[in-house]
């Protein structure tokens, strides 16, 4: 039997879009609602990143965190470039994938 792991790299923005945070986890929709519901307190939670603007899927856990640290090291340019290329409008991905 195999056993296939998924994670996400993940993009949240606030409602006008002048915020991003890059995050990683292992299941991108209940993340989505923790960031959604404002249930963690940190930086997302105080500037109201709740939009899913951007994600890759993994199977491996080293991988997601390598992407992450990568694309926490890019200039804000380069991360607007990435989400320009599959989510041109910014949209909240969440209605894409029927979670909304």
């Amino acid at each position: 039997m195999v056993n296939i792991h998924q994670y996400w790299v993940y993009i949240m923005s606030n409602y006008t879009r002048t915020v991003l945070y890059i995050g990683v986890t292992n299941d991108l929709y209940r993340r989505y609602c923790e960031h959604k519901n404002g249930t963690i307190k940190g930086f997302t939670h105080k500037y109201k990143c709740n939009s899913l603007v951007y994600y890759e899927e993994y199977n491996n856990i080293n991988d997601a965190i390598a992407r992450e640290k990568e694309l926490k090291g890019w200039k804000r340019e380069k991360k607007e470039a990435l989400i320009a290329k599959s989510n041109p409008l910014k949209t909240d991905l969440a209605e894409e994938l029927e979670w909304i």
